[in-house]
C-alpha cells in the first residue's frame, strides 16, 4: 500500500475483525459477570473482584503488548502476523471461558479469564495500530476507524441476537448454560474466517525508521511527561467508565427496575442498533467540525438523555424502547473518534522521537479502557451487595431507586467531564497536516542521506579495491 487512499472494500476487509472482537468485548462486560454469579453461583462481590483485578492485572500486559508488537515485524510487516498469532490462543480461551463446568470456581475463573484477556488485548492492540498505520490523511482516518467501529457494533448487536432468540424460543427465560455456548462458538468460528479475509485482502503501509529503538524505560519517561498523551488518555478512561457502568448494570436495571426480564436481550440490541446508525452521522460530524469537537458533542448529548429514563413509567417496553434508541445513537462515536486521534498523535510522536510507536500507544488506549470497566466493575458490583440488592428476589422500591440512580448518575457525570477535556483539544486538522508535512520532509531527507551514505560507501570500496588492486584499473 503507497497511497493515502484505502479503497472502501479495503476498509471493510480490514474492519471484518471487529465483528469477533466485539463479540468477545461486549459479554466480558455485560453476560459474563452475571453468568458467573447467577448461573455458576459465585457472590457478586467475589466476581466483581476478580473481573477487576483481572483486568487491572492485564492493563500491566498491554504497554507490553504495544512495545513487542512494534519491535518485531515480519515479512509480512508490522501487524498482520500478530493477528494470525491472537486466533488460536484465543479460540482455546474463549471455549474454557464461555463454556465452563457448572462447578467452575473462583481459580478457574481468574486463569482463564487472565489468558482470554490477554489473547484479547493481542488482537485489539494489533487490530488498532494496523487501523492507524493505513493512511495518513486526518479525515480519511476517522472513516477507517468509523468503518471499524461500525462493524464492532454490528458484531455486538449480531452476537446479543443468540441470547435473544434463545430467550423468545424459551418464553422469555432460557439457560445461562445455553446463552453463553452460543456466543463462544459465534466468536471461536468467526476469528479465523475474518481475520483471514483481513489478512489476505490489506497489505500495510511501509515505514521508514529514522532513529534506533528508543529503550523502554527512556521511552517511558518521553510518554510520562507528555501533557497531550495524558490528555488523551484521561478523556478515554472517562469514556470508557460510562458504557461500562451500564453495561455491567444493565441487566439488573432493565429486569428489576424496569420489570422487563423477558426483553433484556432485545432492548439492547436495539441500543447497538441506534448506535450502529448513529456511526455515519459522528463521521459527519468529525470531518465537519473536528474529531475532537464531534467527540465532546456526542458526550453532551450522552449525558443530556441519559437521566430521562428516570422519568418513564416502569413495566412499559416502549418508552425503555424510546429512551435506549435515543442514548444509544451517542455510544457509536466514542471508541472510533478516540482511536482516530490516537492515530494523529502517533504522528506527534514521530516527528518529535523519530520512532513509530503506534502499537505503544494503542496499548495505552487499550489500558486506560480497561482500567474504565474494571472499576465500572468493581465499584458497582459491591456497591450492590451494600445497598441490599438481591437478583434472584423482589427487591423494595428503595433498594430499586438506588439502583436506577446508580445506572443514571454516574455515567452521565463522566460523560460530562470527558466532554470538556476534549472540547478544545490541541490536534486539529489543521496541526495534523503541519505534522505530517514535517514527517514528509524528514523522511526524504533520511532517504536522501541514506542514499548518499550508501553511495559514498561503494565509492570508497571501489577506491580501495583499485588501490589494492583487486578492481582492475580501467585501460588507458
Amino acid at each position: 500500500m503507497t497511497t493515502n487512499k484505502v479503497s472502501r472494500w479495503q476498509m471493510t476487509a480490514f474492519a471484518l475483525p471487529s465483528i469477533p472482537i466485539a463479540a468477545l468485548g461486549l459479554p466480558l462486560v455485560v453476560y459474563l459477570p452475571a453468568f458467573y454469579s447467577q448461573d455458576v453461583g459465585l457472590s457478586y462481590t467475589l466476581v466483581g473482584l476478580i473481573f477487576m483485578l483481572v483486568r487491572l492485572g492485564d492493563v500491566l500486559v498491554d504497554p507490553l503488548v504495544g512495545v513487542f508488537t512494534d519491535r518485531y515485524p515480519s515479512r509480512w510487516g508490522r501487524r498482520r502476523h500478530w493477528m494470525a498469532v491472537s486466533v488460536p490462543l484465543l479460540a482455546v480461551s474463549c471455549y474454557l471461558l464461555f463454556m465452563p463446568l457448572p462447578s467452575a470456581g473462583p481459580v478457574y475463573l481468574t486463569v482463564v479469564l487472565f489468558i482470554v484477556y490477554c489473547g484479547y488485548s493481542l488482537v485489539a492492540i494489533t487490530h488498532m495500530s494496523w487501523g492507524a498505520e493505513l493512511s495518513t490523511d486526518y479525515d480519511e482516518r476517522s472513516t477507517i476507524q468509523g468503518m471499524r467501529e461500525f462493524l464492532l457494533i454490528f458484531g455486538m448487536f449480531t452476537v446479543l441476537a443468540l441470547p435473544a432468540f434463545i430467550e423468545w424460543s424459551a418464553d422469555g427465560h432460557g439457560d445461562g448454560f445455553l446463552k453463553m455456548s452460543a456466543m463462544g462458538w459465534f466468536i471461536i468460528i468467526l476469528l479465523p474466517l475474518t481475520i483471514g479475509i483481513a489478512m489476505w485482502s490489506v497489505g500495510e503501509r511501509k515505514h521508514v525508521q529514522v532513529t534506533e529503538h528508543i529503550p523502554f524505560a527512556q521511552a517511558w519517561g518521553i510518554i510520562i511527561r507528555n501533557k497531550v498523551l495524558q490528555r488523551l488518555l484521561v478523556a478515554d478512561l472517562l469514556v470508557a467508565i460510562a458504557p461500562s457502568v451500564t453495561g455491567t448494570l444493565y441487566i439488573f436495571f432493565t429486569a428489576h427496575v424496569f420489570g422487563l426480564a423477558q426483553s433484556a436481550s432485545m432492548l439492547l440490541l436495539i441500543y447497538f442498533v441506534a448506535g450502529f446508525v448513529g456511526v455515519p452521522f459522528w463521521i459527519k460530524i468529525s470531518h465537519k467540525f473536528g474529531k475532537h469537537r464531534a467527540l465532546a458533542l456526542a458526550m453532551f448529548y450522552g449525558a443530556a438523555v441519559l437521566p430521562i429514563v428516570l422519568l418513564f413509567p416502569r413495566g412499559e417496553f416502549w418508552w425503555l424502547f424510546t429512551g435506549f434508541t435515543l442514548y444509544g445513537i451517542a455510544y457509536g462515536a466514542s471508541s472510533f473518534l478516540l482511536r482516530s486521534i490516537t492515530a494523529d498523535f502517533t504522528d506527534y510522536d514521530n516527528l518529535e522521537t523519530g520512532q513509530q510507536r503506534t502499537g505503544l500507544y494503542f496499548s495505552l488506549l487499550s489500558l486506560t479502557g480497561k482500567a474504565g470497566s474494571a472499576l465500572a466493575v468493581g465499584i458497582t458490583y459491591p456497591i450492590l451487595d451494600l445497598i441490599g440488592f438481591d437478583a434472584n428476589s423482589v427487591n423494595p422500591p428503595e433498594v430499586l431507586n438506588k439502583l436506577a440512580a446508580l445506572y443514571v448518575v454516574l455515567p452521565s457525570v463522566v460523560m460530562l467531564a470527558a466532554a470538556f477535556l476534549v472540547w478544545n483539544f490541541p490536534l486539529d486538522k489543521a496541526a495534523q497536516a503541519d505534522i505530517r508535512r514535517r514527517l514528509a520532509e524528514r523522511d526524504r531527507a533520511h532517504q536522501d542521506d541514506t542514499l548518499q551514505e550508501a553511495s559514498e560507501a561503494a565509492a570508497a570500496v571501489v577506491t580501495v579495491g583499485t588501490a589494492s588492486g583487486i578492481v582492475d584499473k580501467p585501460a588507458d
